[in-house]
């Protein structure tokens, strides 16, 4: 495993700081911050796909957008699409099994 860059450390120096200063009263061994930055980064990477999923979903037309007035938007199911939204969730779980 190659060793970090001194930018890639600052970078990393600069994120672990910033969890001290948002938890001032936090006390943690190398490990116990090992953990919550790779669930931190898990997280952020899951949010991110997750996200992208969704966007799909709505632009493909299974899934409807439904934005409200200072809160996260909320996503259902179009079920004008039902049965397209289920061939195309059958479709994958196909081509999973013929591997």
């Amino acid at each position: 495993m190659s060793q970090p860059t001194s930018q890639e450390s600052e970078n990393l120096a600069r994120e672990i700081l910033a969890y001290f200063l948002r938890n001032p009263q936090c006390a943690d061994d190398l490990h116990g911050i090992t953990r919550w930055r790779l669930l931190d980064q898990m997280i952020h990477h899951a949010l991110h796909d997750t996200r992208a999923a969704l966007d799909l979903l709505v632009r493909l037309g299974y899934l409807n957008k439904e934005s409200i007035t200072g809160a996260d938007p909320i996503f259902r199911l179009n079920t004008d699409r039902q049965s397209d939204a289920l061939t195309f969730v059958n479709d994958k779980a196909e081509d999973e099994e013929s591997e």
